[in-house]
């Protein structure tokens, strides 16, 4: 019983806790800030950045002033490391941003052609030579969040399709719906 009465849990439970979960949310702030920053949006950087760096001063305090315990050494890292992930993973649920989507159909492909342009994908359409004679490509600049949808109709008739996705940092201008319009990510 004296080893439980004598057991400091502030020091050993609670403060590596708090200590970890500042980290996590400190390391996925700074994510968002860097993702937000490559796509342009000031407002949103300066907010992340104050808070990354505010939570950050408060874990490393903690860490300065029991600068003898090692343990809380390793929380602080596993802290970062987990942050990372989960900055990751709120980065691919927020979706922020276009994609442009190329692909390089090497056969048929009118069919998947036509179940993207009635799901209202705008698509060019291009006719290429590839290694082993035709083929048509097709390009499409959509929002992160449809690159799922996207895919998923491409392979429903063209499961071999050959098809690259990069980040665009700027949308200038597009069609929609038979009329010219402006593309900004406010844009549904």
């Amino acid at each position: 019983m004296d080893l439980i009465s004598g057991f400091d849990f502030y020091g050993f439970v609670i403060l590596p806790l708090l200590i970890f979960l500042a980290r996590i949310v400190d390391q996925s702030f700074g994510i968002l800030r860097i993702i937000f920053a490559t796509k342009g949006l000031k407002l949103p950087v300066l907010l992340f950045a104050f808070f990354e760096s505010f939570v950050w001063l408060l874990a490393v305090r903690q860490i300065l002033v029991r600068i003898d315990h090692i343990f809380y050494f390793f929380v602080f890292a596993a802290g970062f490391a987990c942050g990372n992930a989960f900055g990751i993973f709120l980065e691919e649920k927020i979706s922020i941003g276009f994609v442009i989507v190329r692909v390089v159909f090497q056969k048929d492909s009118e069919t998947s052609i036509k179940m993207l342009k009635n799901k209202g994908y705008r698509l060019t359409t291009v006719d290429a030579l590839g290694m082993e004679g035709p083929v048509k490509m097709i390009f499409s600049t959509i929002r992160r969040k449809q690159v799922k949808d996207f895919l998923e109709t491409l392979n429903a008739e063209n499961p071999n399709a050959f098809y690259t996705i990069e980040d665009v940092k700027e949308v200038r201008e597009g069609y929609k719906g038979g009329r010219r319009a402006r593309l900004t990510p406010c844009n549904q």
